[in-house]
């Protein structure tokens, strides 16, 4: 087992939100691909359709979509649920505008729950995600409310569509935050040159996929240096070294959601390549944890460089 924000996972790399977590079977189907926990599709206190078409297209590197965060709300998810393995650790996502909706949803939810991963970062649903997320005072103010109603461990999800992410995760920590999540899509669009209309009904939504894995490592890097809470990286992870890559920038658990489109078995993959290179480097995943923080800034390391070049001339 492998501790992170109060929630013993099977091994570090979970399924994100919104990835193949609308029903309990799909939930299992990952689930016995070898993910160490997996999040469910975000669940809000009533039904929502979502965005008119079209709500998702492939990009070069991954995924633009604009959803609308369609769901069957909390009452009928929990039929799912009830199909749901316990044997792997069930991280529900929630997203509410306020404290009466967020309420209803974890007293109704929470048996089922291992822990709450709370969304407050869609960047494409107005009065929802982002639109509230952005806010410190905000979200360090419904955080410490959920915290009041729930025993259960609490992540939020933050947004990079923000000029200081670090704001956010303080907040977060602030209001009793178990984990931070960085980072969700980042906004963007695409328009069809024929036509001359945007790709997405909702004109713009969130890029997901390797474009924006640098996004989220400087998240996480500059979370790291602020926060005390653990920090799970999200963005772009296709392989094993990306993972390595957002341990060394501060994560303590990563979670993956486009890598699947093309590989299925990516949760089984990396913990593989990831255990070879572990057991070649001869350490453990733990102290990867932070370790470019440990080595210095590109400057210091360029410095030292100099002065060893100058002590062998």
């Amino acid at each position: 087992m492998y501790e992170c924000g109060r929630i013993d996972l099977r091994n570090p790399l979970i399924l994100a939100s919104g990835i193949l977590g609308s029903t309990g079977s799909s939930l299992n189907r990952i689930a016995n691909l070898g993910a160490g926990a997996v999040v469910t599709k975000s669940i809000g206190a009533t039904q929502r359709e979502g965005h008119p078409g079209p709500v998702l297209i492939k990009t070069d590197t991954g995924f633009l979509n604009a959803v609308g965060l369609p769901n069957p709300s909390y009452k009928y998810f929990v039929e799912e649920l009830n199909d749901f393995n316990r044997d792997c650790p069930l991280i529900i996502s929630i997203f509410g505008a306020n404290r009466s909706e967020l309420t209803k949803i974890v007293e109704n939810l929470e048996e089922y729950a291992d822990a709450f991963e709370l969304n407050l970062s869609c960047p494409h649903v107005k009065g929802y995600g982002m639109d509230i997320g952005k806010d410190p005072v905000f979200v360090e103010n419904i955080t410490r409310e959920i915290k009041k109603i729930t025993k259960k461990p609490l992540w939020v999800k933050l947004t990079p569509n923000v000029d200081d992410i670090t704001k956010i995760g303080i907040a977060a920590e602030n209001g009793g935050a178990d984990a931070v999540v960085a980072i969700n899509t980042v906004r963007g669009m695409r328009i069809d040159t024929e036509s001359g209309y945007p790709l997405l009904g909702n004109v713009y939504g969130g890029l997901s996929g390797g474009a924006i894995k640098p996004i989220g490592l400087m998240a996480v890097y500059s979370l790291y240096k602020r926060l005390k809470i653990p920090i799970i990286g999200v963005g772009g992870i296709e392989g094993y070294k990306d993972v390595i890559e957002y341990f060394m920038a501060g994560a303590r658990a990563v979670e993956i959601g486009s890598g699947i489109y093309n590989n299925t078995n990516i949760f089984n993959d990396i913990k593989s390549d990831l255990d070879t290179y572990l057991n070649k480097k001869g350490i453990k995943l733990e102290e990867l944890v932070g370790l470019v923080h440990k080595r210095g800034d590109t400057k210091e390391c360029n410095d030292q460089k100099s002065k060893e070049r100058e002590q062998k001339c």
